[in-house]
């Protein structure tokens, strides 16, 4: 899983010293910054930095992360997941175990236009629509969207654009790992994905963290072909981790119309959309 000292140290590997101001250096044997480097640049002892990148300091300043954060050139949230594992020691988050009110998945009925889907903070499908099933081609219990993208799927299947799902997928995974450093069935899939992928090793190694709540996604259905959706990120209130995934499509494109194709494939399979097979109640 993620901490405090593995993230400083593979963020710092990741620095381009000449982007900090450090001339370039032949004889530079370091991949990324010198500790002493950061230390410097963040205006902590050198002492104070090695200390921290060996688990051996707690509860660094606000002041501390944010020059940290700069000199690591850390985005908004990579600057919150920073300041998650550094406070890790003090407050460690229980993985949520929610169960599926009855009230999401009648919100899930009301969307018949666009596929939905509620997924947990591990990439779980929790439940969908039956626009949703079809999108995906199979029964939406028992799916994990990271699983699938590493495991089953590759840059010719169902993405439209693997690459960038392979690093949203991997960056929200860092992220859960940060709010959620005790849950073993997350432990388990991420040892899983590294175990099976060696692009999904590649990534996890940069310690990159994404949280995407809405953008473009296109997939490639092999019925209605090239689907080019906007999805959109819906936080559920409370705890739970769960998020309500929304994919639409512009009006008047042929993505419309593909949605369209599949919705009526919906309509006339009433027993596929119906049954337990469709949504999942945990």
């Amino acid at each position: 899983m993620d901490d405090l000292a593995g993230f400083l140290r593979i963020r710092r590997s990741r620095v381009d010293p000449a982007a900090v101001g450090i001339p370039a250096d032949r004889y530079r044997r370091v991949e990324g910054l010198r500790r002493e480097e950061v230390a410097h640049l963040s205006g902590v002892s050198v002492d104070y930095y090695v200390r921290l990148e060996q688990g051996r300091a707690t509860q660094p300043s606000e002041q501390v992360l944010d020059a940290l954060a700069k000199v690591l050139g850390l985005d908004d949230i990579e600057r919150e997941h920073l300041d998650r594992l550094a406070r890790q020691r003090r407050r460690r988050a229980k993985a949520p175990n929610v169960r599926m009110r009855p009230e999401l998945l009648r919100v899930l009925d009301l969307i018949t236009g666009a596929p939905a889907l509620i997924m947990d903070h591990r990439m779980d499908v929790r439940a969908g629509n039956p626009l949703a099933a079809l999108l995906y081609g199979r029964p939406l219990p028992g799916l994990n969207t990271a699983r699938h993208i590493f495991l089953e799927e590759d840059e010719r299947g169902l993405y439209g654009d693997w690459e960038n799902c392979t690093r949203d997928v991997v960056g929200h995974l860092r992220l859960a790992a940060g709010k959620y450093p005790d849950d073993p069935r997350l432990t388990s899939l991420i040892g899983e994905l590294s175990m099976g992928s060696d692009r999904f090793r590649r990534l996890w190694a940069r310690a990159d963290v994404r949280a995407r709540s809405h953008g473009p996604k296109a997939y490639r259905h092999p019925l209605v072909g090239l689907l080019e959706l906007h999805q959109e990120n819906f936080a559920l209130p409370g705890e739970s981790g769960m998020e309500l995934i929304v994919m639409s499509a512009a009006p008047g494109t042929p993505t419309e119309d593909g949605l369209s194709l599949l919705a009526g494939l919906a309509a006339n399979d009433t027993e596929s959309t119906t049954t337990p097979g469709t949504r999942m109640r945990k």
